[in-house]
């Protein structure tokens, strides 16, 4: 399934690079690679799984029309997708989502819909408009063809890597639902079974660490509050949380700080930009190497949608000598 999403994506998403640094091998103690997936469409991973889900549609549901729930990234990858296609997209968003992202899904043509993420349920609202108006629902990560395009991104972390004589590594993935996660553990399972993925977590919206620990899905307490929206999610996905529990290693916490450590380190020795969410991978390879096994780590720069301020914030409070 994975390499067929790859066939429909090819010429459509970009091969994103896979970098290294000697300045940031030395603050983590071994060799660090990004998988700079800030660089893709829409700036992020996310276009991966919306091109995919997208093009999977028949001629009639792609007449109709798509919905989506998302803070701002699986939104965007939605919206192109759909735009490039022909068709509208309802994009369902929290009201605390960032002015970037909002905007940035406005001007691709999509219809945005805001919600209270903390009193309402993003998945009824995205439920109910799908009846009503008779569009399909492409859920951010508990989709099989939104699973199957994120793991194309574990493709090329194989290939590339393999061109750089890495064949053993830990891949740390931001993770909130599960979808890049879950589709790069079953790419690699296939392509590079020595390499072991770890989902990376925020502290308090740590569901997925928590979970993989008693090998049940927990639930966060809050749904909000984080700088790390992107990877925000109530609880693991129901498709995805088995496929994490069966092939990835132990979560990693990151604290909010060291993610926009990270995102400084990022931008003056990688010339890349970051979102929090998008930068925590990097941040455990960074600040959290006592977690990590072997001479390379290989992290996902999943996203860099942020808003100014947060991103000043980052330059200038941590700055990276």
């Amino acid at each position: 399934m994975i390499r067929a999403a790859a066939l429909r994506l090819k010429d459509h998403a970009r091969k994103t690079p896979f970098l290294n640094s000697f300045f940031v091998d030395d603050i983590a103690g071994r060799r660090v690679w990004i998988k700079t997936e800030a660089l893709q469409h829409t700036g992020s991973f996310k276009f991966r799984g919306g091109w995919s889900a997208v093009s999977a549609l028949s001629p009639e549901a792609l007449n109709a029309g798509v919905v989506a729930f998302s803070s701002g990234n699986h939104a965007q990858g939605v919206a192109l997708a759909a735009r490039l296609h022909g068709t509208h997209a309802v994009i369902i968003m929290p009201s605390d989502a960032p002015k970037l992202k909002v905007n940035n899904t406005l001007s691709l043509g999509a219809e945005v819909i805001l919600y209270d993420r903390e009193t309402e349920d993003r998945q009824a609202i995205g439920q109910e408009l799908a009846q009503k108006r008779g569009l399909t629902l492409i859920k951010p990560y508990d989709e099989p063809n939104v699973i199957a395009g994120q793991g194309t991104c574990g493709l090329e972390i194989s290939a590339q890597a393999a061109d750089f004589g890495i064949w053993q590594a830990d891949v740390l993935v931001c993770c909130g639902g599960g979808g890049l996660t879950a589709g790069i553990a079953l790419a690699l399972e296939a392509e590079a079974p020595s390499m072991k993925v770890r989902p990376v977590e925020p502290v308090n919206f740590d569901d997925v660490t928590r979970s993989l620990a008693i090998g049940v899905r927990q639930t966060n307490t809050h749904l909000g509050g984080s700088i790390c929206d992107a990877i925000v999610t109530p609880t693991p996905g129901e498709l995805t949380f088995p496929i994490m529990r069966r092939l990835c290693g132990p979560g990693i916490v990151v604290s909010e700080i060291d993610c926009l450590r990270a995102m400084s380190v990022a931008f003056t020795r990688f010339k890349v930009v970051l979102e929090p969410g998008g930068a925590i991978a990097l941040a455990a390879a960074l600040y959290h190497g006592d977690q990590i096994s072997g001479d390379d780590v290989i992290c996902v720069a999943s996203g860099g949608n942020v808003d100014a301020a947060i991103f000043a914030r980052a330059i200038s409070d941590y700055p990276c000598s």
